[in-house]
């Protein structure tokens, strides 16, 4: 039997307890463009002015954000409000990435399989 050392058989141990659940909306997004954009368009800073702080106050999964869907509508309407022009995609990404790092929603359950007869 083959052995780890120690330490990579932790890193193995909580590179798997990190993996979480990816919600079909969000499945395929592009991260690295959604986290490049999220700085482009100093969204951060946005938060920071309407919460304080470092602006991670705003983001309650709790509260009026709850859904995959409603946290895209949100970047979606933030890209309206703030004339940002990203395209669909770019909403995604940017959303996936806000779902990675803040809100943790659980994977979207396939839909029931009808009853056998």
């Amino acid at each position: 039997m083959m052995r780890l050392p120690l330490s990579l058989a932790a890193l193995a141990l909580s590179s798997a307890a990190l993996a979480q659940p990816v919600p079909e909306i969000f499945r395929g997004a592009d991260l690295a463009l959604g986290e490049r954009l999220f700085k482009e368009s100093k969204c951060a800073e946005c938060h920071a002015r309407k919460v304080g702080g470092d602006g991670s106050a705003i983001y309650r999964p709790a509260g009026r954000i709850n859904t995959p869907g409603a946290l895209r509508g949100m970047v979606d309407y933030c890209s309206t409000e703030l004339n940002l022009g990203l395209f669909p995609e770019e909403v995604t990404a940017v959303a996936a990435v806000l779902q990675r790092d803040h809100y943790h929603f659980g994977a979207t359950p396939a839909p029931a399989a009808p009853p056998k007869k």
